[in-house]
């Protein structure tokens, strides 16, 4: 056996080498002037079509005779099926829901979020893609470089290589920056979970069609675009090790875990997968499975033509919500630090029943029809926040490869002592972006929409500095 030497258990050099691309918004490669040519460039380069069509016409998928589960004749991809939820606890401004049925998305294998780096000219950069995703409302955003599933990887649908994969899987791949399990969006996906990986390349790497390098601060002012980086960009981005530079925090991060570890022990979730067909509330017709109320989301199928994918045509069903959602974090200064209110969220799709969110997540639609002692806690704060307490606004999609048109609107909002004390309600807590970065370091501790705000916040503060 080869012998081993001991190292140093942390790379110090690492977060003050993020915070130099993160202050960098100039590229050795594309300046950020030119990336809207560019990225248009790259949407003539191929043809994208997106069609609505009836689930009848999906081919490949078919509703289970026995359950009415929505599923793949591979067994493979994903399947849309039926969950009942029961969560017990303390009502804590919640919402007024403790039992309901929804369809939820079950794929239960593990995809990898990727995102290259290396140093060009003393300033690591960053390979990011131009990809097409059906659900996306421009189709085309910025990407991390690997964005797959393992049935995409594996070639289960006997398409093309997933370009770059090599540098994420096997021996020899490159030095590991992040590297973390992170939930999918608990509302939709059950216990699904993606590997978030940065990895810097050792040695040249060749440049591909659709790929650009760009420099973190560069990615952060794209991400002051409505629909410019997409979802698992951000959610990568927000791994990264950003450096501390805190002067303490109104909690220590012990006392913070064990409010965390008290949230989840406090709720008691039970989510069942129940058959698709039987779930009360919804209904099925030609081409969507809708809430008999209006509300919430619905399934459609829709038909995919894309020449630079790994299979350049395809069927599929997508979630369509009803409405464009609203994520904010609300952020005050406690003794010249910086805050922000996190809330321990409860959802029906999450592996350990609690995971932190912003303080807002919610799609106001959904709640326009309750007196204004149900409405959730927060929800009218952001909504109200007039301009100058605004410190951060743009419109992002959340994931297009299963959500159709799935837009919130992003906001980091200045709270006041009568929105938001330093005593906040139960069920949410003050915390440091340093502390959040820290988390986000382990699995299933930030939801990822706390993970977009997390991205967008770092963005913000290089941009202030």
């Amino acid at each position: 056996m080869p012998s081993r030497t001991l190292q140093s258990r942390e790379d110090k050099s690492l977060p003050a080498r993020i915070a130099l691309s993160a202050a960098a918004t100039r590229g050795a490669h594309l300046r950020t002037e030119d990336f809207g040519g560019w990225l248009a460039e790259r949407g003539r380069a191929n043809t994208f079509r997106v069609d609505r069509i009836p689930f009848a016409e999906l081919d490949g998928w078919s509703f289970q005779e026995t359950t009415g589960n929505l599923v793949h004749r591979s067994g493979r991809f994903f399947s849309v099926e039926g969950l009942h939820v029961t969560e017990k606890g303390e009502p804590y401004g919640d919402g007024p829901c403790t039992d309901w049925y929804q369809p939820i998305i079950k794929q239960p294998e593990v995809g990898i979020l990727g995102i290259l780096v290396k140093e060009f000219d003393g300033v690591l950069h960053f390979l990011m893609q131009a990809k097409m995703e059906p659900g996306n409302p421009n189709l085309l955003q910025l990407s991390p470089t690997v964005q797959a599933t393992r049935s995409n990887y594996t070639k289960v649908h006997k398409g093309a290589d997933v370009k770059y994969i090599e540098y994420f899987v096997g021996p020899g791949r490159g030095r590991i920056v992040a590297d973390v399990l992170q939930s999918e969006h608990g509302s939709w996906f059950y216990h699904k979970s993606n590997r978030n990986m940065v990895v810097e390349a050792v040695g040249d790497v060749p440049l591909m069609d659709d790929f650009c390098w760009l420099t973190l601060g560069q990615i952060g002012e794209l991400l002051h675009r409505d629909n410019t980086v997409n979802m698992d960009s951000r959610t990568v981005l927000s791994c990264l090790p950003f450096e501390d530079t805190s002067a303490g925090a109104l909690c220590s991060d012990i006392e913070l875990l064990s409010w965390i570890t008290g949230e989840r022990t406090r709720h008691s979730v039970r989510a069942e997968r129940v058959p698709l067909g039987t779930i009360p509330g919804w209904k099925r017709g030609e081409s969507a499975i809708e809430h008999e109320a209006g509300r919430y989301f619905s399934v459609v199928a829709v038909s995919v033509r894309a020449e630079n994918r790994e299979v350049t045509g395809w069927t599929q069903p997508l979630f369509e919500p009803v409405g464009q959602g609203v994520t904010a974090f609300l952020v005050r200064e406690f003794d010249g630090v910086t805050h922000v209110l996190m809330h321990a969220r409860v959802e029906g799709g999450f592996l350990d029943t609690v995971e932190l969110g912003p303080t807002v997540q919610y799609t106001p639609d959904n709640y326009a029809h309750l007196p204004a002692r149900e409405r959730p806690l927060f929800l009218d704060t952001v909504l109200r926040a007039g301009a100058d307490r605004i410190r951060y606004e743009a419109v992002h999609s959340e994931e297009g490869g299963r959500f159709l048109n799935a837009e919130s609107r992003c906001l980091i909002v200045e709270a006041g002592e009568a929105d938001a004390p330093p005593d906040p309600p139960p069920g949410y807590a003050w915390v440091t972006p340093q502390q959040l970065t820290s988390l986000v370091r382990h699995g299933h501790y930030l939801n990822v929409q706390a993970r977009t705000m997390l991205a967008c916040l770092n963005a913000t503060a290089v941009r202030t500095r």
